[in-house]
């Protein structure tokens, strides 16, 4: 069976690189229109409710607008905005990140793709609050890295002009859109203190939650690593890695794409300190590749397929 795939925004950094991980796959038939008719709603109306799926690769208002462009009963959707992802109409795309969520997407008409940070931040703490060894009452602070693609053209842009800016730390107001996000699907009582920041590289991010294990109270970080060793243990997507195994972490200028999630557990001698990070490429596992990931797992594919692992 063949079905019919509309990417609207195919144009964009994510919407380019979906396209190039649906490449010469026979399973999908892409639907494109010409470039005058790109932003045509009447033409892209059209495409939408022609395609078995459509993946929304647009900004928030524009992705709300597509949606309402759907005149029937049958259209599977995946977005890849921030506009649905505490929708309680839409399921969340992460289907690693706890039990029952890969079946969930495969039965979803509606499904969100998670942002790149929280694919990071859910991964490493949503395992661990749902089997009690860590608390959904506690105030997680997140500190991450990106590469400068997730800023999408006009960041960019702006690094291609200022050929000394090295870094960015933002979101210093704590409004980012990433917030609610993962309040909501890690069940946290607290908002996470997120402090953001952006490298030159173009693709590649470090996701990192410093835990204060002896004033939790709680687990030491050979258990917080045992744990989401057996969590993530058939998984061909995420892996997990600790102890002495771990001396640095690195993201380069011009890493290769990926669609892998690496889980790190690093804690001292004592087990009572601990950094539990995540290393993703913010366009692969953060983006397109979770986005190709779900459309597998809805048509009733092989959910790698695709995939850049």
């Amino acid at each position: 069976m063949t079905h019919k795939i509309f990417i609207d925004g195919a144009v964009g950094t994510t919407g380019l690189e979906i396209v190039e991980r649906l490449s010469g796959r026979s399973e999908f038939t892409l639907i494109q229109l010409p470039e005058d008719q790109r932003k045509d709603v009447n033409a892209r109306r059209d495409a939408i409710n022609g395609s078995d799926f459509v993946i929304l690769c647009l900004p928030d208002a524009a992705a709300i607008e597509a949606v309402s462009l759907i005149e029937n009963d049958s259209t599977r959707v995946i977005d890849a905005s921030s506009a649905h992802r505490t929708a309680d109409e839409w399921v969340y795309g992460f289907a690693e990140f706890r039990e029952g969520q890969r079946e969930a997407i495969a039965n979803a008409r509606f499904v969100s793709n998670p942002g790149c940070y929280p694919t990071g931040f859910l991964a490493l703490i949503a395992p661990l609050i749902a089997n009690g060894r860590l608390s959904a009452d506690w105030p997680y602070v997140l500190n991450a890295v990106s590469g400068y693609s997730g800023g999408g053209k006009a960041l960019i842009e702006r690094f291609a002009q200022e050929a000394d800016l090295g870094y960015r730390s933002y979101g210093l107001n704590f409004d980012h859109k990433h917030m609610p996000e993962m309040k909501t699907h890690g069940g946290l009582t607290h908002d996470v203190i997120f402090a953001p920041s952006v490298i030159r590289a173009f693709r590649g991010m470090l996701v990192d939650v410093p835990l204060h294990l002896g004033a939790m109270g709680s687990a030491r970080a050979e258990q917080l690593l045992e744990d989401l060793s057996v969590f993530f243990a058939d998984s061909k997507i995420v892996s997990v890695q600790g102890g002495g195994d771990v001396s640095e972490l690195l993201i380069s200028e011009n890493d290769a794409p990926t669609d892998r999630l690496e889980l790190f557990v690093c804690g001292n001698a004592e087990g009572y300190h601990a950094r539990l990070i995540a290393r993703l490429d913010n366009l692969g596992k953060g983006a397109a590749g979770a986005a190709v990931q779900n459309l597998n797992i809805m048509a009733g594919l092989d959910e790698t397929a695709g995939l850049r692992l």
